[in-house]
Parts: C-alpha cells; sequence; structure tokens
C-alpha cells in the first residue's frame, strides 16, 4: 500500500498546472480510478487521498472544473473528502510566485486557454460584476452560450463577484416573451444562475430622461434624413442637414417622436459624435427611433425606442457593472460606449473583448436562424441542424460537454472558424460511459438466415447492456435459429467462411441464396435473399475478419426510424453579399427505418444509446404501440457533422 501512496504522492504533481488542457488526462485518470473506490488508495483516509484534495483545491482551474460536475467520480470523491475529513482536508493558501497567468514557480503554463486574462481594477474579486444582455428575439446558440458561460465564470469561478442577467427588450417587431422565457431555460440548463435579473424596459423612462440631457447639452439632433441617404452620407463622412439645428428644435422633434404622430415616425434622434472619425462607429450613430407597435413588456406606454448601443453603457453604469465582457466584433463600438459614459458623467466600465464563437457551415446570424425558421427550412429552433443550445441538445450533445467545450475556447481575441468534430469529439467522451448498446436492422436490407446447432426453441439471457459500463444494467438477448443480418453483411460473405455473431459466437456459412436483377447490370445484381449459419462456439473471435450484428426474429421487434442530418448550407462561410438561398442545402435529413431489439421499447425521450456498428444515437420520439421510436445520430467528430 505504501508504495500505491507514494506512487500517487507523485502523480499529484501532475495536476497542478493551471490549464485545463494540461491537466486533463491526469483529471480523467483519476474519475476512471475513482469509479468503484471511495478512496485513492484501499478503504480508509491515506495520503494519497489528503495530496490528492489538497493539490486539486489550491488549483483554481482544477476546482473551478470540479465543480461543474462534469466527471461524476471524481467530483463525488472530492466532496466526500471535504465533508468527511474536514480536519485533513484544509483549505491551503495561494502558493508563492503564482500570478493569473503563470503556472507553479512562475513558469509559463502550457498552451491552451488562458483566463489569466488581467482584468483591471478586480481588487479581491468581490467587487466584480458582469453581465450577459441578450435580446429576446430569438432562441440562444451555441455562440450566444460562450458569452454567457465567460461571463459566469469570470463572476463565479475566476473571481467571487456578481453575474448580471439583462434582457436588452428595446425592439418591439422582433422581441417574444417565448423567447425570454426559452433564454431563462436553456441558461439553467447550463448550470448559469444570474445574481439579478433586469430588462432594459424596466430602464425606459431614465434612458428617455438622459437622451433630453443629450439633446440639451448639444450632444444629439434629431434627424429625419432618410435611411439609404444617411448610411452614405455616414460611409462618406459628410454632416446632415439637420446636425445644428437648434436645442428647441430638436426637443420638439423628440417629442412628436414619443407621440409616433404622422411627423414624428419619420424622425430618429442621433448622439453628435463625429462626423469622418476613421471609426465609423463614432459617426454620428442613432441612439432613439420611434415605433409605435406594442411592446411585450410595457404595452403601448412608450412609443419610441433606445438603441442597443446607447442603453447599453448607461444601464451597465447604472446597474454597478464593472467589466463589460463581449465579443470583438464590439471592438470599433467600445470608443462609442466610453463617449457615451464620459459625456453622461456616469461611473466607468472597462471593456474586454473576446473572440466570438464561429464554426464551419454554421448560420450563427439571428436574423437567418429565423428566416430559415419562418421559411420552414428546419422545423424550429429547436431542430437538430439548428446551432442553438436547443437545437445542437436534441442532435445528442450533453451540457457537460457544451460547457466543457466552450470553457475550453477560453477568452481569447483568435477568430477563427471552428470545425464541429473537435465539438462532437468531447460530446463523445460524456456519452460513451452512459450509452447502453442495442441492436438495429435496416428493415429494407433484412436478410433471414437459419443457424444450424441453436438450442431448440427460444432462448432468452440477461446480458449487460455495455461491456465495458456494467453499470448501466442488464437487457435481454433472444437466441434462436430464426435471426437477421443485414444485406451488405449477408453480400459480403463466401461459402464456408468463418464469421462472428457478435454477442454469440463464431458460425460457418454454409449455403447463400441469391436473386438477380436482370435490370441493374447486363451481369444481373446478386441480391441475398437466405443464408445458412451452422454455429462454431469453440472459434476464436480474435481471428474473424467479420464481424456481424444480428438479431432473433423469434422476439417482439420494435420498429425504429434512425436519423442523420447533413449541414444547412454548403459553403463554410458566407460572406456578406452572399444570398443565403444560393447556399442553402438542398437535402439534410437522412431517415432509414429499422427494427431493433425488443429492449428497445423500454427506451424514453432522451435517452442516449449505441446501436452497434451504427453510431450513437438520442431517443427522440419513444416508441409507442402503431407508431416507432425515433432516434437521432450523434456525431463523434469522424465526420464532422
Amino acid at each position: 500500500m505504501e508504495a500505491q501512496i507514494t506512487e500517487w504522492e507523485g502523480r499529484a504533481e501532475n495536476l497542478k498546472a493551471l490549464n485545463l488542457k494540461a491537466i486533463e488526462p491526469s483529471l480523467a485518470e483519476l474519475d476512471a480510478h475513482l469509479t468503484l473506490r471511495t478512496h485513492i488508495v484501499g478503504y480508509t483516509l491515506t495520503e494519497a487521498d489528503t495530496t490528492v484534495w489538497k493539490t486539486l483545491r489550491e488549483n483554481r482551474v482544477a476546482h473551478a472544473y470540479i465543480k461543474q460536475n462534469l466527471m461524476p467520480n471524481l467530483c463525488r470523491w472530492f466532496r466526500y473528502i471535504e465533508d468527511a475529513y474536514p480536519e485533513q482536508a484544509t483549505l491551503p493558501t495561494r502558493p508563492k510566485g503564482v500570478d493569473d497567468a503563470k503556472g507553479n514557480n512562475g513558469k509559463k503554463a502550457d498552451e491552451g486557454a488562458n483566463y489569466g486574462i488581467g482584468l483591471q481594477d478586480v481588487g479581491d474579486g468581490t467587487g466584480i460584476v458582469t453581465r450577459f444582455p441578450p435580446e429576446p428575439s430569438g432562441y440562444l446558440h451555441i455562440g450566444h452560450a460562450k458569452a454567457a458561460l465567460l461571463n459566469d465564470y469570470f463572476a463565479h469561478e475566476e473571481y467571487k463577484g456578481t453575474l448580471l442577467l439583462r434582457f436588452d427588450d428595446t425592439n418591439p417587431l422582433k422581441e417574444k416573451e417565448e423567447y425570454q422565457d426559452a433564454i431563462i431555460e436553456d441558461l439553467a440548463l447550463m448550470g448559469i444562475k444570474a445574481d439579478k435579473t433586469s430588462y432594459t424596459s424596466d430602464y425606459f423612462q431614465e434612458l428617455y430622461e438622459y437622451c433630453i440631457q443629450m439633446i440639451k447639452e448639444g450632444n444629439a439632433y434629431a434627424d429625419d434624413t432618410l435611411q439609404d441617404k444617411m448610411r452614405q452620407e455616414r460611409m462618406d463622412g459628410i454632416p446632415s442637414e439637420r446636425r445644428d439645428s437648434s436645442v428647441e428644435d430638436n426637443l420638439a422633434r423628440f417629442e412628436e417622436m414619443k407621440k409616433a404622430t404622422d411627423e414624428g415616425i419619420k424622425w430618429c434622434i442621433r448622439a453628435k459624435i463625429s462626423v469622418d472619425d476613421p471609426n465609423k462607429a463614432m459617426r454620428d450613430p442613432v441612439i432613439y427611433r420611434c415605433s409605435p407597435e406594442v411592446h411585450h413588456r410595457t404595452g403601448d406606454k412608450w412609443k419610441i425606442y433606445p438603441t442597443y448601443d446607447f442603453c447599453c453603457p448607461i444601464i451597465d453604469a447604472i446597474e454597478g457593472v464593472t467589466h463589460a465582457l463581449r465579443t470583438t466584433e464590439y471592438n470599433d463600438r467600445d470608443a462609442q460606449y466610453q463617449w457615451f459614459l464620459k459625456a453622461l458623467k456616469l461611473r466607468n466600465v472597462y471593456n474586454w473583448g473576446f473572440a466570438r464563437l464561429n464554426f464551419v457551415r454554421t448560420l450563427l446570424s439571428k436574423r437567418k436562424l429565423t428566416r430559415v425558421v419562418d421559411e420552414g427550412v428546419v422545423w424550429g429552433w429547436d431542430d437538430p441542424r439548428m446551432p442553438t443550445v436547443r437545437g445542437v441538445r436534441r442532435r445528442g450533445v450533453t451540457i457537460p460537454a457544451l460547457r466543457e467545450f466552450i470553457l475550453k475556447q477560453g477568452p481569447s481575441k483568435n477568430i477563427v472558424n471552428l470545425e464541429w468534430g473537435t465539438f462532437w469529439a468531447t460530446n463523445k467522451k460524456h456519452i460513451d460511459p452512459i450509452s447502453a448498446r442495442y441492436t438495429a436492422i435496416a428493415e429494407e436490407a433484412k436478410v433471414p438466415v437459419t443457424v444450424i446447432g441453436a438450442r431448440e426453441g427460444v432462448i432468452t439471457e440477461d446480458r449487460d447492456k455495455h461491456a465495458k459500463y456494467t453499470n448501466l444494467g442488464k437487457k435481454k438477448v433472444v437466441f434462436s435459429s430464426n435471426i437477421l443480418l443485414e444485406q451488405a453483411d449477408a453480400a459480403s460473405f463466401e461459402r464456408d467462411e468463418e464469421i462472428t455473431l457478435m454477442n454469440w459466437g463464431n458460425a460457418i456459412v454454409r449455403s447463400i441464396t441469391h436473386s438477380i436483377n436482370p435490370l441493374s447490370t447486363p451481369a444481373g445484381l446478386k441480391t441475398v435473399t437466405g443464408l445458412e449459419l451452422e454455429l462454431h462456439l469453440q472459434g476464436d473471435v480474435k481471428k474473424t475478419a467479420k464481424k456481424v450484428t444480428w438479431l432473433s426474429a423469434d422476439q417482439n421487434l420494435i420498429p425504429v426510424e434512425l436519423a442523420d442530418f447533413d449541414y444547412l448550407i454548403t459553403k463554410d462561410k458566407l460572406e456578406p453579399e452572399d444570398k443565403l438561398e444560393d447556399f442553402l442545402n438542398k437535402e439534410t435529413e437522412f431517415r432509414t427505418k429499422c427494427i431493433a431489439d425488443c429492449n428497445v421499447a423500454e427506451l424514453k425521450v432522451d435517452d442516449i444509446v449505441q446501436f452497434d456498428r451504427k453510431g450513437y444515437f438520442r431517443i427522440d420520439k419513444a416508441f409507442v404501440h402503431g407508431e416507432p421510436a425515433v432516434a437521432f445520430q450523434i456525431p463523434t467528430g469522424k465526420d464532422k457533422k
């Protein structure tokens, strides 16, 4: 035992790097070791437990990862040691020579997600306030998920601060309570719990008064320039004819806008910043517009609505946000953000940008996603082809895998188009230990087979649902002399060839019956219509080249549709000038009608399973008599879909 303890004390060194990518293999190894163990070595607390526990607890990256419950055995053990042995599991002090961006002893950490980005003026971290401000005009996609998770991480893991959730509900034309409720649900599913929830509409009166202040101080003006002309003037650095209107005229126009009169709806309010600043975001942006539509929260009280760029810095300052973390696409607007704070004499808020999460052949524009939903290209926002949180969940990603993948990307500013393969490969690690194995055979490709030497009658045996993960329970395997194989397997056999029937044993092909389709080729296409196999259970399964799935025909076979999906678009990255309809994939859904073993009747919606030799699947619709089960194939990273 002493040797084992010494070994684990040495292994603890591999858990010290402040870099998740570097320590994850060792964490996974420890998680696997603890599968059936309460202690690392033996049956009571040893130095192996205390050394490893303290190493993990003093590593803020490892500790944050453990708190996400991504590795169940490791998390169970960690909490047990903490609760059962409070004196031995004392909180360690932060090692000297370690800062936010470095590993132990001041050495640079390994490459990977680095969370030591050096936020300004963090103090002891308790005063940090971040925010996630989604617009309730659609469902969250994985780009939004990254913003939400990073803001949550810095507020609650990197520091002991506060996370605000604020709905940017300033456009009644696009927003619905349905989207608002869905966003709250999706955040909860991802384990994100805001310390406070608010709405931009809560501040409409304050925002209105700030706009009045800007007009009176000469920092804003009313403009009725037509949209196309205004856009061109901003591009060319030409001032609006209304730029030097009097304060009285501007206030009068704003009052007409507030009433939504025929005259008022022609006008908007623009900030008076610059005409020809090299940063075009500074060229007199629109800050208020007239929109007489009913708002889903405030009804018809307001006819004017502030723009996001105007609201964001003001409400961030009001609500006490210290760091506005957002994607680098806002970089040009950071100067505008800071201008509003100074012009209105509001408290300081820091900006920090991180790269947007981009994937190849994927729509992440909410406008385009809304279009494919509205035009019926997909079934809805939770369609498995959609990059929404609900879409990828319906396709089969687990929330721990989603969190792990996004947090691994970190707050880097480097913009890259990611392949989906890495995303799904991360998910595979999470689903393999929970995926019970079953058998399915394509309905149109089934071949009847007679097995010589099988025991008489129909024999049912209990077998593990997964040969490796035996904790998943048992399933029924039915043996009989009448079985079914798939055409592709049967067509590959030669007479007297020895093959392996998976979960049964070896058999020798004794006879093959064919039919010939004379219309297919001059020589005719051979289709196997029947087989005779003779069991040879003493044969060595390691020596056979063909190992095939099969089903006893003498059981309650369950109909199931296996569905797979392709990308919605055919181009890796759509350019602004590209028309969506020119790049929509014409065929993205593929279904195969199958029959499956009797155990599939017990599967429930959201169960994740593996059909032998077909892949991993999420059950989207459970079997009911008269209607087949429906299962969506989960990519594993090999096909990159």
